[in-house]
């Protein structure tokens, strides 16, 4: 099961050492790093129902849902 209630201690702490992460970095490298981060902690988690829960959530309200996309695209008659 994802948990996705607040569960890291110091939230701000963590959130400025992910942007130190980034420092200094190019586009292409920081987008390295966080692939990298990310295989890693998915190891970390290890169980496939949680990751594709996670997948998910981590995609939601990124990508307009096809139906919605469509009729904001056509033009009206």
């Amino acid at each position: 099961m994802l948990n996705t209630e607040p569960n890291i201690a110091a939230p701000d702490d963590f959130y400025q050492e992910l942007i130190d992460l980034h420092r200094d970095l190019t586009d292409q490298e920081s987008a390295l790093v966080n692939a990298k981060l990310i295989l890693l902690l998915a190891n970390h988690i290890g169980d496939m129902d949680v990751l594709r829960t996670a997948m998910a959530a981590a995609r939601e309200c990124v990508v307009a849902p096809v139906a919605e996309a469509t009729s904001v695209s056509e033009p009206s008659k």
